[in-house]
Order: structure tokens, then sequence, then C-alpha cells
């Protein structure tokens, strides 16, 4: 088989030792730099891996999809998951519990006009690298946010209480790897990220359902357990890291190539 590895980080742990299992049982790995002039050029592979979020990896993916190659993650899915307020919408479609959140063209403009009157989480609409994640408590915070951040398109979700910590779910396939990680929001900021090694009743079969519904292969859900122990989904990632999941990698391998032989 041939695989294409759409990325602009090729040692990325995972992505490097699901290519190196799949070099060593004989098939063929080719690394595709989405900034190339033409990284489409040549005979299709049998399936591609896109780890690329950029315009360009985008593109690129989708020229491969014109030309009947097969994409993990297809390009509409992953676009749909930079877009939060498109994800929200189809998540709350499909009945999954996921955030309730509002969307405002500018940030200024909503500053302006309200008054905080209960903690919000105010999210950059379009999920990138270094974008917009912060909890607003007050006013003031508020201002001091739309100072820095006028003219951003933003989504604003109310503040649920939760004990600090995130519940990292990602999935391969139909297998689900977890862990915990201390949220960004919380008053210690970005922790750790430790073992988890029994997920709540449920929480599997609902990462599962939306990778169903938002028709991704390797995904991450972010989940928080509310005050009454209920998960509400906060974000969902097409092809996130899965850092140090031991089996990962395996699962990737065994995905890449079940998908190449369609």
């Amino acid at each position: 088989m041939r695989i294409g590895l759409i990325t602009d980080n090729p040692g990325h742990p995972l992505l490097s030792a699901a290519a190196g299992l799949m070099r060593a049982a004989g098939h063929g790995v080719e690394l595709l730099d989405p900034g190339a002039a033409d990284g489409a050029c040549g005979a299709p592979a049998d399936v591609y891996l896109l780890k690329a979020h950029t315009p360009r990896g985008l593109d690129l993916a989708r020229r491969l999809e014109r030309r009947g190659a097969p994409v993990v993650n297809s390009a509409a899915a992953t676009t749909l998951c930079q877009d939060r307020t498109l994800m929200a919408e189809l998540a709350v479609r499909a009945g999954l519990p996921f955030a309730g959140t509002r969307t405002f063209d500018a940030l200024a403009g909503w500053a302006a006009a309200v008054t905080v009157d209960s903690p919000v989480v105010v999210k950059s609409r379009h999920s990138r690298r270094e974008d917009l994640v912060a909890r607003v408590d007050a006013d003031a915070e508020l201002r001091e946010l739309a100072d820095r951040w006028p003219d951003e398109p933003v989504v604003v979700q109310d503040f649920a209480a939760n004990n600090g910590w995130d519940h990292k779910l990602w999935a391969i396939g139909d297998q689900v790897f977890a862990a915990l990680r201390r949220s960004e929001l919380s008053p210690e900021g970005r922790g750790p990220t430790l073992p988890l090694p029994r997920l709540p009743a449920g929480w599997a079969d609902l990462t599962r359902q939306v990778g169903e519904v938002f028709s991704l292969d390797v995904y991450g859900v972010d989940i928080i357990a509310t005050a009454d122990g209920a998960p509400l989904i906060v974000d969902i990632n097409a092809f996130p890291g899965i850092r140090e999941q031991p089996g990962a990698p395996e699962a990737l391998a065994e995905l890449t190539l079940r998908r190449a032989k369609g």
C-alpha cells in the first residue's frame, strides 16, 4: 500500500510512530508538504492522512479527494471542526450534550453591548493555533480582552461549574483513549496530562457518537463533568495529537491500512 501524510510536522510522535509501523510492514509512506507548490503531483496514494489544518493543507486534501483518493479525515469534516459555530449547531441538532454557544461577528462590538453577570467562556469562532480561549468573570476582564482582540469573531458559552479538569477523549476508529488535563480556564492554568484508567459509564459511546455525527475517523472530544456529573462537550478536534497513549500508533496504522483497502 502507498500512504500519504499531509503534514507540516512529520516528526509528531503519533504520526511518526504509525508511519514507522507501516514502513516496517512493507508499505510505502510519503510525506506531502502542504506548503509545496504542487503537493498532489504524481499518482495518488491508496489513502492520505490529513494532519495539516492550514488552508493549503485543506486545499491539497480537497484536490486529492476530487481525484478519488480517500482522505482521513475528509477535508469537509476537518473544516467543519474548525468553525465552532457550525460545530455547535450540528452537535445540538444531533442531540449531543454540547455547551450552549452564541456567535458574534466581532468581540469589541459584543463587549460594548453587554454586562457580565456570570462567568462566560469566550473563544475564537475559528479554531487555529494560538486562538482566543478565555474565561471572563467581570466587565473589566471583558473590556481588556476586547482591547486585545477587537475584530475577532467569537463564540460565547456560559461557564459550567466543574472541577477544573478536562476529560480528553481521543478516538481512532472505534478505539477510544482517555486522559485528564487541567483546563486552561482553571485558576492555576493549563496543567499536566494524567492517566484516566476508567471512563464514566457511557462516555466512550458518546465519543463514538461524535465521530458518527461529524464523519470523523481520528478525532478528539473535550468533555467536562458538570456539577451533577453529567458530561458536557466543550470542543471537538479533527486529528489531534493523541500523545503518550499506549496502542494509539498501532490503532492509527491499522485504521490507515483498512481505509487504504477500501
